[in-house]
């Protein structure tokens, strides 16, 4: 049976863009990371690996998160220092500062990242470079879709080798492996289908049958889910306008069960643990 992809991007409740711009003096106090524990009891008990793209603001908040998520078998990679757009960054040089922050933190056993909202694209290709100067393996932020906040419907759907001139398409010459996000199609056109609100949003056929699809091509489905999605407990709800209310919060107290049932009948390991066999 093929191997499967499974990225947990760890967030706290005020990481996720559509909430960010809502905030104005709430206390910043990271909530969801006491829903750890219950993550990392929904792996186990499905014998399941994965890479937690973590948010590096929360390691420095609590830094023993690190070790119960590596003691646990899972890998740890870099989801910015708080979690910010790669376009919001002023420069290469703040990136590479982060990248430095995240590396000290961690003792330099991140080799993977992901851009918040998926926000890599030709006018910030430059983290490319900034992460294989810093000996990093591969990113997992192109999606081959469009929705309304990012995609690349062009970008190929196998892992593949990317560099700053080609987000799209291997290079052969790229340093860094993408692992782009599970798509598929849906009343005749390409829509994510890899987690998140996707997951909580389709009917939980359709993305079997996406990652059915995908094993039969021998290609990995690489999935992804929010810490804030599968911990609702911890989550506070925050008054936003109603299509941003629908996007962050619909069917988010139905996620950890679909998440359960998608991790109990495919296999999912971690990035790392997928490329040093493949690779």
């Amino acid at each position: 049976m093929n191997k499967n992809l499974l990225g947990i991007d760890f967030e706290d409740w005020f990481h996720p863009e559509l909430i960010k711009k809502y905030l104005r003096n709430e206390k910043l106090e990271p909530k969801v990371i006491n829903g750890l524990d219950k993550i990392l009891d929904l792996l186990r008990k499905n014998e399941t690996s994965a890479t937690f793209f973590v948010v590096g603001e929360l390691l420095e908040f609590k830094p023993e998160l690190i070790d119960s998520i590596l003691e646990n078998g899972h890998e740890i990679a870099f989801h910015t220092m708080y979690h910010t757009r790669l376009n919001d960054f002023n420069s290469k040089e703040q990136f590479l500062e982060e990248l430095k922050q995240f590396s000290e933190l961690t003792n330099n056993k991140s080799k993977g990242f992901r851009a918040p909202t998926f926000s890599l694209d030709s006018s910030t290709s430059w983290a490319i470079e900034a992460l294989e100067e810093n000996e990093y393996t591969y990113d997992s932020s192109v999606v081959p879709a469009k929705s309304s906040m990012y995609g690349h419907p062009n970008a190929e759907i196998s892992p593949y080798k990317i560099s700053s001139k080609s987000i799209e398409n291997q290079d052969e010459n790229g340093k860094l492996m993408e692992y782009p996000l599970l798509v598929t199609k849906f009343l005749g056109k390409k829509i994510p289908a890899g987690g998140g609100f996707y997951l909580r949003t389709l009917p939980l056929r359709i993305i079997k049958n996406a990652i059915r699809d995908y094993e039969k091509k021998g290609i990995p489905a690489t999935f992804y889910i929010h810490s804030w999605e599968l911990t609702p407990e911890f989550m506070p709800r925050i008054r936003l306008s109603k299509k941003d209310d629908f996007i962050t919060y619909h069917n988010i107290e139905k996620t950890y069960e679909k998440m359960e049932e998608i991790i109990r009948e495919f296999r999912f390991t971690s990035i790392s643990d997928y490329s040093e066999v493949v690779f």
